[in-house]
């Protein structure tokens, strides 16, 4: 007892000494001239200070201090987790989502990685991207086909390559027959070679105009290029390398790229572009592309395309789709804030259903970066 009236005591003493000291600083600080401003902080030390904060932030939402709270905590941030934290940055959007973000992050180091391809898909889709790396193995098909196609338009592609078990479909012919927009290859094939609109560029005549301008044509992006046929067609008659976006959205899109031998990129619409400033000659934007993205997001995705593209590479929209109205409103200004030169701009009415209803019309568009800006 007499031990607790002591340290009450102190504690009551150290109080009132810290309230003396802290009204002398206050009277001296106002008598005092005011000092100089302070150098101002260099931004990338703002920026290490922003990510410090944030996954400081992160962290302690999700695994509250006891000194701040005596309840348990409802959940526990997975160890692996806290260790990636520290050695690399954490997509930020991925504190929206710290329950998927914990399930995704809660497994046994050193052992066969959770099968969760769904999760990964709805948490990069989400924003949450890059996802953190884990310590564990992937788990790859039983029994993959000891034979790779090399032509990139082979009779069929492999069914033992693919983990089928998140699919209805369990094989590539029943894709072909149940999804054939995504997955019949030689119709594919067929569209991009051929001319039957004002609205079609096929790729001879793309590689033409690039040749008449003194453009070569080397390297490039398909951005939400399915199932890679695009890269397929470039690879295969022009040797140009083409990287294909592409997300596994009700089917293996990813790993349909790699087993035509081509780059799959499994990166978001909204995720800037893997590669260095200035180095593409070609970025071509797929159907993915279309109004029902976000226009700031669009806004960032083309200026993210003008980032990548070389002076003198070409951006070309294919078939994006809109309302009329929003077309010469809304999407042409946003494209023609490039300041890229038109080699082609086509506009025609979308004919089916959807398109009669809401007035919408499809747009195929050919631009040239600037050689310099």
């Amino acid at each position: 007892m007499g031990f607790t009236m002591g340290l009450n005591f102190l504690l009551l003493l150290a109080m009132v000494a810290t309230n003396i000291l802290s009204l002398y600083h206050l009277s001296s600080t106002v008598q005092s001239p005011k000092p100089p401003a302070p150098d101002p902080v260099p931004d990338h030390l703002l920026r290490q200070l922003n990510t410090i904060r944030a996954t400081i932030n992160h962290l302690t939402r999700h695994n509250p201090s006891t000194a701040t709270t005596t309840a348990k905590p409802t959940s526990t941030v997975p160890q692996d987790l806290l260790l990636h934290s520290q050695i690399a940055p954490i997509a930020s959007s991925c504190h929206n989502h710290p329950d998927l973000l914990h399930k995704y992050m809660t497994y046994t180091p050193f052992s066969i990685c959770p099968y969760d391809p769904d999760l990964q898909e709805t948490l990069i889709l989400n924003g949450c991207h890059p996802l953190p790396r884990r310590r564990c193995f992937s788990k790859t098909p039983s029994k993959p086909s000891s034979s790779l196609p090399l032509n990139p338009f082979p009779t069929s592609l492999p069914d033992s390559s693919v983990i089928w078990n998140k699919y209805s479909c369990k094989s590539f012919a029943c894709l072909l027959q149940n999804n054939p927009i995504g997955f019949d290859l030689n119709a594919q094939r067929s569209s991009l070679l051929k001319y039957s609109s004002e609205l079609d560029l096929p790729i001879n005549q793309f590689m033409q105009l690039a040749k008449s301008a003194n453009s070569v044509i080397r390297l490039g992006i398909d951005i939400g290029g399915g199932t890679g046929t695009f890269a397929a067609l470039m690879k295969k008659f022009y040797n140009v390398t083409m990287l294909t976006t592409t997300m596994n959205v009700n089917g293996p899109y990813n790993e349909a790229v790699a087993l035509r031998g081509l780059v799959p990129l499994h990166v978001p619409l909204q995720q800037r572009l893997p590669v260095f400033d200035g180095t593409m000659d070609l970025v071509r934007c797929g159907r993915a592309v279309n109004r029902w993205i976000p226009v700031k997001v669009m806004e960032f995705m083309f200026y993210d395309v003008d980032r990548v593209l070389r002076g003198g590479g070409y951006l070309w929209v294919d078939r994006f789709f809109s309302k009329g109205v929003d077309l010469e409103k809304i999407y042409g200004p946003l494209i023609g804030k490039l300041g890229y030169t038109k080699v082609k701009w086509a506009v025609a009415n979308k004919t089916d259903s959807s398109g009669l209803k809401n007035g919408e019309v499809y747009l195929t568009a050919l631009l040239q970066k600037p050689v310099s800006k």
